[in-house]
């Protein structure tokens, strides 16, 4: 396996943790709490983080396979 796979992997991984924490977490909140407006409200706050994660780690695979590797270094 080449060193851009290698870096393509820990993003992959750490949205997967991510995703899973939030499920995890909201769906402990929507176990305890009354009401289904709420409930509503705790199943969209997860899909929204989730959506934005998964944006947020293609972008970064989209940066490691274009050769920016440490966007860091710019600035």
């Amino acid at each position: 396996m080449n060193q851009k796979n290698q870096k393509i992997i820990v993003p992959i991984i750490v949205a997967i943790l991510l995703i899973l924490y939030y499920v995890l977490y909201f769906a402990i909140l929507i176990a305890m709490l009354p009401g289904i407006l709420i409930k509503i409200l705790f199943v969209i706050v997860p899909l929204a983080l989730a959506g934005v994660t998964i944006y947020v780690c293609v972008q970064r695979i989209q940066e490691i396979r274009s050769g920016e590797e440490d966007d860091l270094s710019k600035y």
